[in-house]
């Protein structure tokens, strides 16, 4: 039997940075089994994640989706997914993490890291970028030698070095990111359900309604459905109710929890409401969920 703890931890960037960077909002290094510290998983962070592999195997479990690493492979994820890594002893890459202010940091576009094809994807998913080309491998190989060594370096130039470095990364991964045809002309309404999704991750907890989101992003909640529907097939509701109901998912397998204390948690006034709410989605109740997810 699994032992849950009592939270999903969630990780900051300066919990992977090394002591004379804890200020930094970025980190750049190799990935293999020597890194220099452990995490417990499965968990969150507040910050994004480029992960390039290239030997080793294994799988990557990011919320509810497992897959398998078949290197060259490239992983994204955005800020509050809860992911776990299983990897060979064998693993070798490299790993860029980065805070959103960082990137950010004098572009005109604020909506440009959710423009990236692999950050809050529309479907939810966080299928890999498998690299076959053997210049593309050996040029992100490149970039990401190149931020390991520029970011041991001083001066008032390396975070800007950085930042382009990254930029160079993220554009050419999106430029080789497989994406579907039918969303090419979809521009402005994926931006929209991005910030949706953006919106949701970080308010998840506070189990807000859709004139709440609608009313963050500047629009009306029809408009808000319309547009969501158009793009994933499904309403603005019924994402709000798979994110809740994967939440709970979460806190009821991977941690101890009592139900109440997750209701408490999530934001729902009455557990009793709750409790009803979980097994007209799933067909059991959170105690009968608990118990067989743990056998």
């Amino acid at each position: 039997m699994k032992l849950p703890s009592e939270q999903i931890p969630v990780y900051s960037l300066p919990d992977f940075s090394s002591p004379e960077r804890k200020s930094q909002q970025f980190q750049v290094e190799v990935f293999d089994a020597n890194r220099h510290f452990s995490v417990k998983y499965p968990h969150r962070h507040d910050f994004f994640e480029v992960l390039f592999l290239l030997k080793g195997s294994g799988f990557h479990v990011i919320d509810s989706n497992k897959y398998e690493i078949k290197p060259p492979c490239v992983f994204f994820m955005s800020p509050g997914q809860a992911h776990k890594l299983e990897l060979s002893n064998d693993i070798e890459g490299y790993i860029f993490i980065f805070t959103a202010d960082f990137y950010l940091l004098n572009r005109s576009n604020q909506n440009s890291l959710i423009e990236f094809p692999y950050f809050y994807t529309l479907h939810q998913d966080n299928p890999p970028l498998l690299l076959e080309n053997e210049n593309d491998i050996r040029f992100l190989e490149t970039l990401f030698r190149q931020s390991i060594a520029e970011i041991s370096q001083t001066g008032d130039f390396i975070p800007e070095m950085l930042r382009s470095i990254l930029d160079l990364i993220l554009t050419t991964c999106a430029a080789r990111y497989p994406v579907n045809k039918n969303l090419l002309n979809k521009g402005k309404g994926q931006i929209l359900v991005k910030r949706f999704f953006h919106l949701l991750e970080k308010n998840h907890q506070k189990n807000l309604l859709l004139n709440d989101y609608a009313g963050m992003i500047g629009i009306t909640s029809n408009h808000l459905t319309q547009t969501v529907k158009q793009l994933t097939g499904k309403t603005s509701s019924q994402i709000i109710k798979a994110k809740q109901l994967l939440e709970i998912k979460r806190l009821l397998v991977h941690t101890n929890l009592s139900v109440s204390e997750i209701a408490s948690q999530l934001n729902f006034d009455d557990q009793s409401y709750f409790t009803k709410f979980f097994k007209r989605e799933t067909g059991q109740t959170p105690l009968q969920y608990r118990t067989e997810s743990f056998y």
